[in-house]
């Protein structure tokens, strides 16, 4: 693996290279690419680059169809960073729930009162809240971090709901049988006092958050956002907020359209940035292209199947990135044992307009013939 950088990436990922796998200096000589927040959207990739791996979740900043085309597999790395957004979004229940930054404010602007500690008794009652525990809590989206949140409420002694239409097994298997599952989004959200969001940013997603899920909250409610902006309906939030349906909106992106909303506790985008959650994502990224670049597995793909063939085992290893059209592995296979070739092994695995086929091989075959055809978008030997 010959990978190039285009955001710094952790020191602690990229020490543990082993040659031959190695960081290049120029992106002419890279096989593959590591980034996190550079803005791809633009960017062509000469025709060496393989893959592109990105440090963090969220990929609105890579052109995902137009890599595909050009047989790029694209990965990120979900997960990685969840501990660190759940351990904020506890914060931001308690920093929404009780007026910390407020209490502090106050102490700040009051340094030089030499009485300060008796004035502050006086003070404090303005910066009251509640506790947390007893309240209910929805959570919309139950991946990884929404697990993870969900089950950390649980123990902090709240009552937990959760939504997901697209819940996977292994992260059901994964959530407190405590946690109630609503089949709906007004359902979960209807006797919230406080939603959070954990969702990726999707079309489908887009302003789900809006005025129909702010009008079926029969209580006052407390939102918070760790996901994406894009997810809630700003201008419904801001009218949610003004009628006093919203008491508090806590969100880790700052835009112009929120950062003058009343009621709001804005941070700058903190919910990954930990050392530890920038380490193991940039551990994850690089694990997910030697993998691919030695084995032609794919693990996280966003653009493609995930597919998995072990450890490649024969002479040679086929790895196609085609389009997901009917009769195209037949024609692969053709090319192989009409050239006298043995198939050992076959996987094939599609995910929307693009599919990805592994053929371990012994024998000769010409690889041209796989090229040319129809669909194929890029071929390689291992």
């Amino acid at each position: 693996m010959k990978a190039y950088c285009l955001n710094n990436i952790s020191k602690v990922a990229l020490d543990g290279l082993k040659k031959p796998d190695t960081v290049v200096a120029d992106i002419k000589d890279c096989d593959s690419i590591l980034v996190r927040s550079a803005n791809m959207l633009e960017m062509d990739l000469d025709k060496n680059v393989l893959a592109v791996a990105r440090a963090g979740a969220g990929v609105n900043n890579i052109p995902l169809q137009k890599y595909a085309d050009n047989g790029v597999v694209v990965f990120n790395t979900p997960g990685a960073n969840a501990n660190a957004v759940k351990e904020l979004v506890l914060c931001a229940l308690l920093l929404a729930s009780r007026d910390i930054i407020g209490g502090n404010k106050w102490v700040c602007e009051n340094a030089s009162d030499e009485n300060i500690a008796k004035t502050a008794e006086k003070a404090k009652s303005k910066f009251a809240g509640c506790e947390i525990k007893g309240k209910t809590l929805a959570v919309v989206g139950l991946g990884v971090i929404g697990v993870k949140v969900a089950n950390a409420c649980v123990a902090l002694g709240m009552k937990v709901v959760g939504y997901d239409p697209y819940l996977s097994i292994n992260n059901a298997m994964q959530l407190d049988k405590n946690v109630k599952y609503y089949e709906k989004l007004a359902d979960v959200v209807k006797d919230a006092d406080y939603i959070t969001i954990h969702v990726p940013a999707l079309d489908s997603t887009k302003k789900m958050i809006n005025k129909e899920v702010f009008d079926s909250l029969t209580k006052n409610a407390i939102l918070v956002n760790f996901s994406r902006d894009t997810l809630v309906n700003e201008a419904d939030l801001k009218a949610a907020l003004e009628a006093g349906k919203i008491t508090k909106y806590v969100t880790d992106f700052a835009n112009a359209n929120v950062v003058t909303l009343p009621n709001t506790i804005i941070l700058p985008h903190l919910g990954a940035s930990t050392e530890e959650a920038e380490d193991n994502c940039a551990v994850m990224a690089i694990n997910e292209l030697k993998d691919f670049i030695e084995n032609g597995n794919i693990t996280h793909s966003v653009n493609y199947p995930d597919l998995n063939g072990g450890v490649k085992p024969t002479e040679s290893r086929v790895a196609i990135c085609h389009k997901n059209i009917s009769g195209i592995i037949s024609k692969f296979t053709n090319v192989i044992t009409t050239d006298g070739a043995n198939i050992e092994n076959f996987i094939s695995k599609s995910k929307g307009d693009y599919a990805y086929s592994l053929i371990d091989v012994n024998g000769k075959f010409d690889i041209k013939d796989i090229e040319k055809m129809d669909g194929v978008l890029r071929v390689r030997v291992l």
